[in-house]
């Protein structure tokens, strides 16, 4: 199964994952096994853009380390990259190896760091709706994850609206 999520497509996944237990929690947040991963978001890309960027939070409640080996989406192909300073060049290597997720540890995909690269996107990027993944660990159960599209150049998802409180700051 992995090979199939590997590979890009999403529709032979959900069945899979209806019979994995992986669910969708409170919103924003959603888990597998000893994994959570907190508010995935992306960043709207313009008309005609090939390219876009998803980021979110993996935390492993777990006693034992934890490794994210891929990524699929129906809206793109999905790749896992690391956006880093050598000698005074960016560059954006991919993780071909995954991503290490440590015992009881947090690894943040976050702009100017990790993320997932969005490549070959089929539609642009538009604020405000959601687009579908699924994540591949090499132990816990695959989980289906909605990235929730930002305005343009975000750098943070916006603020949780609060079902008590109508959305007030406090």
């Amino acid at each position: 199964m992995a090979s199939m999520l590997l590979r890009g497509g999403l529709s032979g996944c959900v069945f899979a994952l209806s019979r994995t237990g992986a669910s969708s929690a409170l919103a924003q947040e959603f888990k597998s096994g000893d994994i959570t991963v907190e508010r995935p978001w992306a960043s709207a890309t313009p008309k005609g853009a090939e390219v876009g960027a998803g980021y979110l939070t993996i935390r492993n409640d777990g006693a034992s380390p934890e490794r994210l080996i891929g990524l699929a989406a129906d809206f793109a192909t999905l790749e896992l990259h690391e956006m880093k300073m050598e000698n005074g060049v960016m560059s954006m290597p991919e993780l071909k190896n995954g991503l290490n997720i440590p015992a009881h540890g947090v690894v943040r995909l976050a702009p100017g760091g990790y993320h997932a690269m969005f490549t070959h996107l089929k539609h642009p990027l538009t604020k405000g709706e959601k687009v579908k993944a699924v994540l591949t660990f090499e132990r816990a159960p695959p989980l289906a994850v909605e990235f929730s599209v930002e305005r343009a150049g975000a750098s943070e998802p916006s603020p949780a609206k609060s079902d008590s409180m109508g959305g007030m700051k406090m």
